[in-house]
């Protein structure tokens, strides 16, 4: 199979889909590997290093053109809607529940569109695992840097002193996100609480923390108390494949302690704060009543030598099975990428993204 690894368009996004070494690996299994020039460079990784892995360097339209299978680290954006090709696959975070522009597109295409986000295996997303690990464990340092007063926070840090309190940080939802915001924001010192629908993450907390944590269901009554005395709110929500559902609403934002932050991670499908909308790396904040937001979309891009070498370790073994596979055995329900599969000759194969959008062309 002919593969594409496209250069990241997204802005300040320098991880890379693949790396030399996974680039060895697809070549080994007798694959053609295309990748566009600096590609890899944001993640420490000159065309040098593909080359002499066996890729072959070219354009962007080239590789778009030739490419069977097109590889990714963040969905197709609108400059590149035009180079897809009918009947071509795409494998990358798509996030089509909060884009319906790239669905129709996909749809109307007939690209086989495979999501990192969706995939399931054994009970769990292990695509979506690396980089949730590190965009949970980067939300609460975001959160402490943003509570400086010099950025309009509430001037309160992170990890308190003697004698003066930490701060309150409050994470919604206890998955990969979440159980990784915990860790990193009560090892800085802050007294942290988790809301979850499920009571058996909460109990699972509850005994890795040993109740350092405080745990609450998710009830509308707990979440509004919470967010109220936070001076942090962490959105960790995940329903794969579906919009993230809004647990606060405007009113209770514009209720919240001025200056305190919102770090919505669940950005990507839509967020869970009903304030939220996607920012960037480079303007990553900005304020609704004196409460601020910090959303961005693509935050492992900011650490993209760790960030590409994670994602490579956990795709490159389901890139190999659908190169080897190829696309129309993929898409069998006898296949691990079925769950991933979102798009699939003009119609949405994912129950939750067929339910957020109104769709019920699923089979």
């Amino acid at each position: 199979m002919i593969i594409g690894l496209p250069k990241e368009i997204k802005k300040h996004e320098y991880r890379a889909a693949v790396t030399p070494a996974g680039v060895r690996e697809l070549k080994k299994d007798g694959h053609s590997i295309i990748i566009e020039k600096s590609a890899g460079e944001g993640s420490g990784f000159p065309d040098r290093d593909y080359t002499e892995a066996g890729a072959e360097v070219a354009d962007k339209n080239s590789l778009f053109g030739r490419s069977e299978l097109i590889v990714k680290v963040k969905e197709p954006f609108p400059s590149e809607y035009e180079l897809l090709r009918q009947g071509q696959a795409v494998f990358t975070y798509l996030h089509l529940a909060a884009n319906i522009e790239l669905t129709d597109i996909l749809l109307r295409k007939n690209i086989a569109g495979f999501g990192y986000e969706t995939l399931e295996e054994h009970g769990t997303l292990p695509l979506l695992m690396p980089m949730s690990e590190i965009a949970g464990r980067m939300a609460p340092i975001a959160a402490a840097f943003y509570l400086q007063k010099v950025y309009n926070g509430s001037g309160i840090l992170m990890t308190g002193v003697e004698g003066v309190p930490p701060a309150k940080v409050l994470i919604l939802g206890a998955g990969i996100v979440g159980m990784n915001a915990a860790r990193v924001a009560l090892g800085m010192g802050a007294r942290v609480t988790v809301i979850n629908r499920g009571i058996e993450k909460l109990k699972l907390i509850d005994e890795l923390f040993r109740g350092a944590v405080g745990t609450l269901p998710a009830t509308k009554e707990n979440i509004e108390s919470e967010a109220l005395k936070a001076d942090a709110v962490i959105g960790a929500v995940l329903i794969p494949g579906a919009k993230a559902p809004k647990l606060i609403s405007r009113e209770i934002v514009s209720k919240m302690k001025k200056g305190s932050v919102i770090v919505d991670v669940s950005v990507d499908q839509g967020g869970c704060i009903e304030t939220t909308r996607p920012t960037t790396h480079d303007n990553p904040v900005y304020e609704v009543d004196g409460v601020i937001h910090y959303c961005v979309a693509n935050m492992p891009g900011a650490y993209p030598r760790t960030s590409t070498l994670a994602l490579t370790n956990k795709t490159l073994p389901y890139i190999k099975l659908l190169a080897k596979n190829g696309i129309a055995n993929s898409a069998r329900d006898d296949s691990p990428l079925r769950s991933a599969l979102n798009t699939y000759k003009g119609k949405i194969m994912h129950r939750g993204l067929a339910e957020s959008i109104n769709k019920k062309i699923v089979n």
